[in-house]
C-alpha cells in the first residue's frame, strides 16, 4: 500500500466506525467493520513509513551497490562471423501500351 491509499483506507474505516448508524439488525455491523478497516489502514501506514527510504531502520532497506558501472568483457568467439549479402534484382516492366 502507499501512504495515500493507507490514508484513504483509514478515512473509509473512520466513516464506517463513527458516522454510520445502522438501523435494524444488519448481518455485518458497519461500526465493527469500520474499526477493522481503520486498523488495517493504520498498519499499512506504519509499514509504509518504516520502509520509506529516508526513515526507518537500515536493515529493512533494499540497497544494491554496483562498483563496476560497465558491462563485463565479452569472451572472444572462435566461430567465424556470418555476413548476410542482399542483392536487389531490377525487373523491367513488360512491354505493352503506356498507362493512360
Amino acid at each position: 500500500m502507499g501512504i495515500a491509499v493507507s490514508l484513504i483506507v483509514v478515512a473509509v474505516g473512520a466513516i464506517l466506525a463513527f458516522a454510520v448508524n445502522p438501523s435494524g439488525d444488519p448481518a455485518i455491523d458497519p461500526n465493527t467493520a469500520g474499526w477493522i478497516i481503520m486498523i488495517v489502514g493504520l498498519i499499512g501506514l506504519i509499514l509504509d513509513i518504516l520502509l520509506w527510504e529516508s526513515w526507518g531502520p537500515h536493515y529493512m532497506r533494499r540497497r544494491q551497490v554496483a562498483y563496476d558501472r560497465g558491462y563485463p568483457a565479452r569472451p572472444p568467439s572462435t566461430a567465424p562471423r556470418r555476413t548476410t549479402v542482399v542483392e536487389d534484382e531490377v525487373v523491367e516492366a513488360p512491354p505493352g501500351p503506356p498507362p493512360p
